[in-house]
């Protein structure tokens, strides 16, 4: 061994690492022609070099991606299920013992109703029909028995129908539906659809469809405070479940969706509505081979019954209640839906005192003179009434009918009767209101003189001939706007709405308080007369606005709500609006006091308070009405004609004994006993009016005519000079005023001085000058309708019966003539 020291060893640290030798290619080997070699070593290919993503390139997702994001998308749903599967547990059911009642009280705290009774009586499947079964697995859920308990693809659409605008749309089977009736509650919330999504997943695995359309029937609402398909069957028709027809049976299937809406008793003005859902359940059923095409085609629509069994509910109460509820859920409130499960304190805006002198007069004018057995008609007489606070909107007193169980339907509410003459004074208001002008040019005030000819044609109209009929088919001849008004003079008030404008007419209306939906409100000269159907309570509505000087708030019968004794439930504000300008509401009232003082509507003096109001009488008097109010209270009365067993209107002639029924009569006379007591202990009010441009009265003069005075027996307005040209005519009679037949463009309040000679008895319909007489014939006995010429004679006889029924043949000097001249504006 050689003595001299080796090489210390990278290992010992101090000697520097000599590079590797790089290995050469062997020849002919990989590499020695230029080509690439393996860089692993000598004889091996080497892998192509992966590129890097440069750009828009690095945004793009791989394939690996997209599938390792759907694998974990659908991971956590799968573990999200499965999470909210373990965790939802099905509850216990919140069944009758659990449900709470609404308590209902008066204004003053004292209990109106309690509604809190459930009406329900369960039954096993085999006592339900098979129709009924089919009915409302067609209205509701039509696959029940092959789908799952969810159906994701109806939610997802109902969810989108709504968020769209399309209204509320239901995507629950009839699984989640029973789950929701049963089991949860009908509050609308994400957390509520979440349980009832795995509640239903989980009942359908543990009870058998059989089973679960047994639960759904027994606990869903059918209006008429039934929970349950038998207690609708007995609320709707009077017979069990398992006797109910294939048209009953769709009809109940049809209310599921919209108990209280289609409720056709209730709201004869939805039937159509009604009848639409019900043909698409029996189109279903037929499309399910549930029915025969030919079995279909014998089905007819199966009218409910009129009472109800619900004695908690008797006499006002149950109207009362059903009303505050409309009230309720039209407003958005509170819905129906939830509404039903209880827990609630009503305060309502019924006055109690108010509310039993409405009754007790109802009861006093017309229900104890009612002979039912000696008088088939009287079996037909209904009433309804409503009365509101002008200045508040707040109804104090509604009267719904007979009895709550004897007849369901609430005569106050109800839209399906003509409203007849009390629509002629919003043709009045919109006639100031937009400044209008008769077909000559001349302004129209409560002076301005029309012709009052019986079915003569208006004028200026393009829609086609249009000749009304008068009341008994009576001839005014030339007769001014107040007593036109007097009168009910139909052909007046058609031309005044051509005047007008039908359209304007109908916008003025629906400012007052008419809602635009009331059905035959529509935009033509009939509109005047009173052929659409609006309710008592919306009519109330408008006469309020009236009362009120033009301003309209919406009326209210909810005072205050609270849930379950603390939390109080938010209520819209009463905001009020000039709806009309106070001057037009204004002079439509002061020509609706004379319709009291001296016209059709004069029975309503026994209330002994200043007073405006107008009579009206539906097509065949099967309705007859009076829409009246003082400064402080509106009230509307209609007498109504209806079988109690089918419901269909009935005419009232021969009723309580009389040939006729109208506004003038008994409807004015519950007015002023009510009005009466309601107002009793508080001091009277005179109207403060501003009146339009015009449209004051003339005073009597002190000397003024007598009852022997001729030519003036009946005369209205201010006065009348009979006869003679200036020259003929004594000076009193040069001063004491126009006459009704001058319409030279000029009111009688703003002539006064001028003389006869200078007036001309124009008319809407012509004009009638010198030399001649006119008599001037009328019926209702306090004014004249005669025409006045230059140099001629005027007769005008009174006495007759009128729109509001009976006479009124007042004399000169006294009677609503005296009321007239000591009237405040």
């Amino acid at each position: 061994m050689s003595d001299k020291p080796q090489p210390q060893q990278s290992s010992q640290g101090w000697a520097p690492k000599q590079p590797e030798p790089v290995p050469q290619a062997a020849p002919g080997g990989p590499g020695s022609d230029g080509t690439p070699g393996d860089p692993g070593g000598p004889g091996k290919s080497g892998k192509k070099p992966r590129r890097k993503r440069t750009g828009w390139g690095r945004l793009i997702p791989t394939w690996r991606m997209v599938l390792g994001t759907c694998l974990g998308a659908i991971l956590l749903v799968i573990g999200v299920f499965a999470l909210g599967y373990y965790l939802v547990k099905i509850p216990p059911a919140n069944a009758a013992a659990t449900k709470q009642s609404n308590v209902y009280l008066y204004a003053d705290g004292s209990q109106l109703a309690r509604d809190g009774e459930v009406n329900r009586e369960n039954v096993t499947l085999a006592q339900i029909s098979k129709d009924a079964q089919h009915a409302a697995l067609a209205a509701e859920d039509r696959d029940f028995y092959t789908e799952s308990a969810v159906d994701p693809k109806a939610m997802i659409r109902a969810g989108w129908n709504t968020a769209t605008g399309k209204g509320r749309q239901s995507g629950s089977t009839i699984t989640q539906q029973y789950v929701k009736n049963y089991y949860l509650g009908q509050e609308q919330t994400a957390t509520r659809k979440v349980k009832e999504f795995f509640i239903s997943i989980k009942l359908d695995r543990q009870k058998s469809k059989d089973d679960i359309l047994e639960g759904y029937l027994n606990t869903s609402y059918y209006g008429r405070n039934a929970y349950g398909i038998q207690a609708a069957a007995q609320a709707y028709y009077g017979v069990d479940a398992k006797n109910l027809t294939i048209g009953q049976s769709a009809y109940l299937a049809a209310l599921l969706n919209a108990p209280s809406e289609y409720d056709v008793v209730a709201h004869p003005e939805n039937k159509s509505a009604a009848l639409a859902r019900w043909n698409y359940v029996l189109d279903g059923m037929v499309k399910k081979n549930w029915l025969t095409q030919a079995d279909r085609a014998k089905v007819t629509f199966p009218q409910p019954k009129q009472e109800v069994v619900a004695a908690a509910m008797s006499g006002q109460r149950g109207y009362l209640v059903q009303a505050v509820k409309d009230y309720l859920v039209s407003n958005k409130i509170i819905d129906e839906d939830t509404l039903t499960t209880g827990g609630y304190r009503i305060t309502t805006t019924l006055q109690k005192s108010r509310q039993n002198a409405f009754v007790k007069a109802v009861d006093d004018q017309v229900m104890s003179n009612l002979d039912k057995k000696n008088r088939k008609v009287d079996r037909y007489v209904r009433a309804g009434g409503v009365s509101i606070d002008p200045a508040t909107g707040k109804v104090v007193a509604m009267y719904g009918g007979i009895d709550y169980t004897k007849q369901y339907v609430n005569n106050a509410t109800r839209r399906d009767y003509q409203v007849g003459s009390t629509f002629k004074p919003f043709v009045f208001t919109s006639a100031v209101q937009n400044g209008s002008q008769t077909q000559d040019g001349r302004t129209i005030t409560p002076n301005t003189v029309y012709d009052g000819t019986n079915k003569r044609p208006v004028r200026g109209w393009n829609g086609g001939s249009y000749a009304p009929e008068n009341e008994d088919k009576t001839s005014y001849g030339p007769i001014t706007v107040r007593t036109a008004t007097d009168k009910s003079v139909n052909a007046v008030y058609a031309q005044m709405a051509v005047d007008v404008g039908p359209g304007r007419v109908k916008q003025t209306a629906e400012a007052l308080g008419v809602p635009s939906t009331t059905p035959d409100l529509t935009a033509t000269p009939s509109i005047a007369l009173g052929p659409s159907t609006a309710s008592v309570l919306d009519t109330a509505e408008a006469y309020a606005t009236l009362a009120n000087h033009g301003k309209h708030g919406t009326y209210t019968l909810v005072e205050k709500v609270t849930k379950d004794g603390t939390s109080a439930v938010s209520l819209p504000r009463q905001d009020t609006e000039q709806a009309v300008p106070r001057e037009a509401a204004d002079t439509t009232t002061s020509i609706l006091q004379s319709v009291v003082e001296g016209g059709t509507g004069t029975a309503a003096l026994a209330a002994g308070r200043p007073a405006a109001g107008k009579t009206g009488t539906a097509e065949e008097d099967q309705a007859a009405w009076f829409a009246g109010y003082t400064p402080d209270l509106a009230t509307v009365v209609s007498v109504m004609g209806q079988d109690p067993d089918t419901g269909t209107h009935e005419s009232l002639y021969g009723a309580l004994g009389r040939p006729r029924i109208n506004g003038g009569g008994y409807p004015a006379q519950i007015w002023a006993q009510y009005t009466k007591a309601a107002l009793k202990g508080s001091s009277a009010k005179d109207f403060d009016l501003q009146l339009q441009p015009g449209a004051e009265e003339q005073q009597l003069p002190s000397t003024g005519p007598t009852d022997e005075t001729p030519g003036t027996d009946g005369q209205d307005d201010g006065g009348q000079t009979t006869g003679g040209t200036a020259s003929q005519s004594p000076p009193s009679d040069q001063t004491q005023g126009q006459t009704q037949g001058q319409t030279d463009g000029q009111t009688q309040g703003q002539t006064e001085g001028q003389t006869q000679g200078q007036t001309e008895g124009q008319t809407d319909g012509g004009t009638t000058t010198g030399g001649g007489t006119t008599d001037g014939t009328t019926t209702g006995g306090t004014t004249d309708a005669g025409t006045t010429t230059t140099g001629g004679d005027t007769a005008a006889p009174s006495g007759g019966t009128t729109d509001g029924g009976g006479t009124a043949g007042t004399t000169a000097g006294a009677g609503p003539l005296s009321g007239l001249t000591s009237r405040k504006h």
